[in-house]
């Protein structure tokens, strides 16, 4: 039985193995997977020891996605556009390839899932960090109106804004410097959702109408996703379907099939 794992720290938290079983039992593909927590200056020899072991992927989560994108042998163009790797797949003895799903996944849940529209809109994006580097491409490639990244540290989000220029209209700020902008949606990619932390935004910040989307997921509702309600979202969304939809592309980098995202999502939101 092919062995498949995320990787991460902290990681008990994660729900990828129920999610990869749903799509296993959904398509008759015989793995295995499982989570498995690596020592923060310890991801390389973890990954290493999987795949020497017979591993065949792994998904990467934080805080090892950058450190991915350095210790894979190839990587897809969007992941060399992102600095981030998101899914390992083994395509020959020792043959690393990392790729990056997060982005697609995210403009999937959106669109596929929810039906919102990125083109021609305005869009605030929270964080400058590695899950901010992830699905700047992919949302800067729906073309959206005005794209603008807030980070409490402006020079972070300057250096993002630099690496993506080319792909559309992107600006960077510091949090400070959002009052009297007003954006149809907002996407936190702060690590603040971990802590139920929502970062600094001014209470007119999201348009009347607009949508919020926290990138991170929780059995409850996010401190992101109450705050969005709170402000008159029109809709306030967590990251859970984002997580299946890339969880979905990765299965398919690995296995060749697509499973049935939307039956896995009733199912995980369910309980």
């Amino acid at each position: 039985m092919d062995r498949y794992a995320v990787i991460g720290n902290p990681i008990r938290h994660s729900v990828s193995p129920r999610i990869h079983g749903m799509f296993a039992a959904q398509t008759g593909e015989a793995l295995r997977y499982e989570a498995i927590l690596a020592p923060r200056d310890g991801f390389a020899a973890t990954a290493g020891a999987f795949f020497e072991a017979g591993g065949r992927g792994l998904n990467v989560t934080l805080p090892f996605k950058q450190e991915a994108c350095r210790w894979v042998l190839a990587r897809s163009p969007r992941a060399e556009r992102a600095g981030a790797v998101n899914t390992i797949a083994l395509r020959g003895p020792g043959q690393t390839f990392g790729d990056n799903t997060d982005g697609s996944g995210l403009l999937r849940d959106l669109s596929l899932n929810h039906g919102a529209r990125i083109k021609d809109r305005t869009v605030l994006i929270l964080g400058a960090g590695g899950a901010v580097r992830g699905v700047l491409g992919p949302l800067l490639e729906a073309a959206p109106q005005r794209l603008v990244i807030a980070n409490r540290t402006k020079e972070r989000a300057e250096a993002l804004c630099a690496e993506f220029a080319d792909l559309g209209p992107v600006q960077a700020c510091g949090l400070a410097e959002l009052a009297g902008e007003r954006f149809e949606l907002i996407i936190n990619g702060t690590s603040a959702g971990i802590t139920g932390e929502v970062p600094a935004l001014p209470d007119t910040v999201l348009k009347s109408q607009g949508w919020c989307y926290d990138m991170f997921y929780a059995a409850q509702p996010t401190a992101f996703v109450r705050w969005g309600l709170a402000h008159g979202a029109k809709k306030a969304l967590d990251g859970l379907g984002m997580l299946v939809e890339q969880a979905a592309e990765a299965f398919c980098i690995w296995r060749g099939m697509r499973p049935d995202t939307a039956a896995v999502l009733r199912a995980l939101r369910s309980g």
